[in-house]
């Protein structure tokens, strides 16, 4: 018995949780504390590349920054850390702050190569809690092996899955403007959140808005029960060299918001299949399904 009670407590100290609480800001409007945040932010020399108020969701909204150091440390890595890219902080009218915990996200991005990561992942870290503040982590946890090669369960995609790919192009130059050009037209009733290119590594992401009325990210997010974790949005299309992908959504999904629970997921059951159609729009690929739903 106190073998089991330890290794249960050692497990809930060494889990790792996806969002870190920030000091509050000035409330009154999500539009002033996401402002309060992104002055917070530049302040602290990181670069402001978009904020996100979902449709229909009143009173939350997500800040996107980069960090010119952890850009250097996803683009030596390439691949899918290209995902790692931006940093997610979300804010509520109450002026209430939480951002993503680098050390949360990074170990699904690197993989295996997050121990040589590791000290650019606490520089990090140490430098977003000084400029948002550090407390308490939110929105569930997993055990840091688990973020290696995460699943939500067996026979559920991974962040490699061959699922991810959408389209391939003739150059990554293509792809890009493909994408661009997409998100522009608001095909799918997307639009674009932010974009960060490296054309020196064949290296983008795009933050894309989900606005149609039944599965915009205001209502899904609202039918897990998982708005106060706003900065798992916005979802993202990424290009690396010249094929675009997106992750799978019972990947990404269940990465945002790990405490959730199959009885929550098989509320927006359709939702990876809603994804994959939509993100194939916006990749300029024929629209297809994956066949795939939270069951």
């Amino acid at each position: 018995m106190t073998a089991w009670v330890l290794l249960v407590f050692s497990a809930s100290v060494w889990a790792v949780s996806p969002y870190i609480q920030g000091d509050p800001v000035a409330g009154g409007s999500v539009q002033a504390a996401a402002a309060a945040v992104e002055a917070k932010l530049k302040g602290g020399g990181f670069k402001v590349v978009g904020k996100y108020f979902p449709k229909s969701l009143a009173g939350y909204g997500v800040v996107i920054a980069t960090d010119d150091a952890m850009l250097g440390e996803v683009g030596s890595v390439g691949g899918h850390a290209v995902l790692g890219a931006a940093i997610r902080v979300g804010v509520k009218a109450d002026g209430s702050v939480a951002y993503t915990n680098p050390d949360y996200w990074y170990r699904a991005y690197f993989r295996k190569v997050f121990d040589n990561k590791e000290g650019a992942v606490k520089a990090l870290q140490s430098r977003l809690q000084g400029v948002l503040g550090a407390g308490k982590g939110q929105g569930g946890d997993e055990l840091p092996g688990n973020l290696t090669n995460y699943r939500y369960m067996v026979g559920m995609e991974r962040i490699d899955s061959y699922k991810n790919k959408l389209a391939e192009y003739g150059s990554f130059a293509e792809a890009v403007k493909t994408v661009r050009e997409n998100l522009a037209k608001g095909v799918s009733k997307t639009t674009k959140v932010y974009e960060v290119v490296m054309p020196d590594r064949k290296l983008a992401v795009f933050g894309v808005a989900m606005n149609d009325s039944g599965n915009s990210d205001g209502e899904w997010i609202k039918k897990i029960d998982m708005q106060d974790n706003i900065a798992g949005l916005p979802y993202e299309v990424y290009v690396v060299d010249k094929v675009v992908g997106s992750p799978h959504g019972r990947f990404r999904i269940a990465l945002a918001f790990p405490d959730v629970g199959m009885g929550q997921f098989m509320r927006i059951s359709s939702l990876p299949n809603t994804i994959v159609e939509t993100m194939s729009a916006v990749a300029g690929a024929e629209k297809t399904s994956s066949g795939d739903s939270w069951q």
